[in-house]
């Protein structure tokens, strides 16, 4: 099976030691591409030079995640505009709102928010959303932006919203992108929603080194894992893990304007 995980943070600490055979464990069990996304200034930096060391398989988003929008400095954001430009960023973010942390101000991470969405319209590549307790704010801007005559290219990252809310969005064109929650015994009710939609809408992704999915719940997560959350979202849509896979690798190469390496 050939694999893409969305989204990881394999510039976190817990990986600095043992990152060249993190990324040799994901290969090992089929994940052929990886998106690394940044978080602040330095953290999209850090998440390119990972795009460099490992070409062809690590690619890049860059942006400002809305719990540390408080903390970027005068003319970071100016920073994020031109780092986006850099062929190995395929995408702009993470971005969005969360409400269940109270680190800023939901008014700033609006603002930010909308910063994102316009910058990718201006580059042409698409944008990742970070969605905590805050669904229906997230909708109405996300619905602002289209009805502005902006066509979404976007993704909701760890998706574990409403049915409801669902529905709005894969309207708006956007696609749902399933971590280890998905295979968590509780949740279920995810499971069912996963079921119902489209597989063409579909990605899978690790938040690594967060979210390990079941049976390696509680420990660091790895982009190697990803495959435990395509085997149950296949699961869910009563096809084969290859079949899954297929679909979800053609997705996300498809969105990222990812190629592939030869293997």
């Amino acid at each position: 099976m050939q694999i893409v995980d969305t989204h990881c943070h394999l510039d976190e600490e817990s990986f600095s030691q043992e990152l060249d055979d993190v990324v040799a464990a994901s290969v090992e069990n089929g994940v052929v591409a990886m998106v690394t996304i940044g978080t602040s200034v330095e953290s999209s930096r850090r998440a390119i030079e990972l795009a460099e060391r490992f070409p062809g398989v690590v690619f890049a988003a860059v942006g400002i995640h809305p719990n540390y929008t408080a903390a970027a400095k005068p003319g970071d954001w100016e920073i994020i505009e031109e780092l986006a430009q850099d062929p190995r960023v395929v995408a702009v973010g993470e971005t969005g709102l969360d409400r269940y942390w109270d680190y800023a101000p939901i008014e700033l991470q609006q603002d930010y928010f909308d910063r994102h969405l316009k910058l990718s319209e201006q580059t042409a590549k698409p944008f990742i959303v970070h969605c905590r307790d805050a669904d229906e704010e997230t909708r109405t801007q996300l619905r602002a932006t289209a009805e502005s005559g902006q066509k979404l290219n976007g993704v909701m990252h760890s998706f574990c919203q409403s049915a409801e809310s669902a529905a709005e969005l894969l309207q708006l064109g956007m696609f749902m992108s399933f971590t280890g929650m998905l295979t968590f015994k509780r949740n279920q009710e995810l499971r069912d929603l996963a079921a119902s939609l489209p597989a063409d809408r579909l990605f899978v992704e690790t938040d690594a080194p967060y979210l390990a999915p079941m049976p390696n719940r509680g420990k660091r997560n790895e982009p190697a894992f990803t495959r435990f959350t395509l085997e149950c979202l296949a699961e869910c849509h009563g096809v084969a893990p290859e079949e899954m896979a297929r679909q979800t690798t053609a997705n996300a190469c498809g969105f990222f304007e990812i190629e592939l390496s030869d293997r």
